[in-house]
């Protein structure tokens, strides 16, 4: 594990697969603190998306930009765990904006179905079911991350994450 270092790990892809789980448990593993990239949201997001409405670039600006501002300051102590969707390059490079290599994108990998199946039986989130599919249209995977796939048990996602991490 790149201990020597300060990391701070983004988890990101989109609602469903898995960020905040992998998000918890790799924080766990790392000995780093997590933070649900959802928790920063401003009420007027969340309210978008429970009504089924999904966010536009303008909505998500402030909110990338309080969650690069976390980066910074966790990367000053010892560094984090983020859940962030993180869909487009552009909210990627807001994030990392001057931290360089510190920070490190994984995405959790499935397809609109995979998904689908898991925000079904999910219950008690903000985020609907119908949004999945603007999700993916919004989506941009990454060129340069760890990319894990879905369909793995959490342990096997976390343990191949850190692997990579080493």
């Amino acid at each position: 594990m790149r201990t020597e270092k300060k990391i701070a790990i983004v988890v990101m892809g989109v609602s469903g697969v898995g960020k905040t789980t992998i998000g918890q448990m790799l924080a766990t593993a790392t000995s780093l603190p997590f933070f649900d990239g959802d928790d920063f949201h401003p009420q007027a997001n969340i309210n978008k998306m429970a009504a089924g409405v999904p966010l536009t670039d303008a909505d998500r600006q402030g909110w990338l930009l309080q969650l690069h501002q976390l980066l910074q300051a966790q990367l000053l102590l010892q560094g984090c765990v983020i859940a962030c969707s993180a869909l487009k390059q552009q909210y990627r490079d807001v994030l990392n904006n001057d931290l360089g290599d510190a920070v490190v994108f994984v995405y959790l990998q499935g397809s609109y179905d995979e998904v689908l199946q898991r925000l079904q039986q999910r219950k008690g989130h903000f985020m609907q079911a119908g949004l999945l599919q603007s999700q993916f249209e919004t989506l941009e995977p990454p060129v340069e991350a760890i990319v894990v796939s879905i369909t793995r048990t959490p342990e096997a996602i976390v343990e191949e994450i850190t692997n990579c991490l080493d």
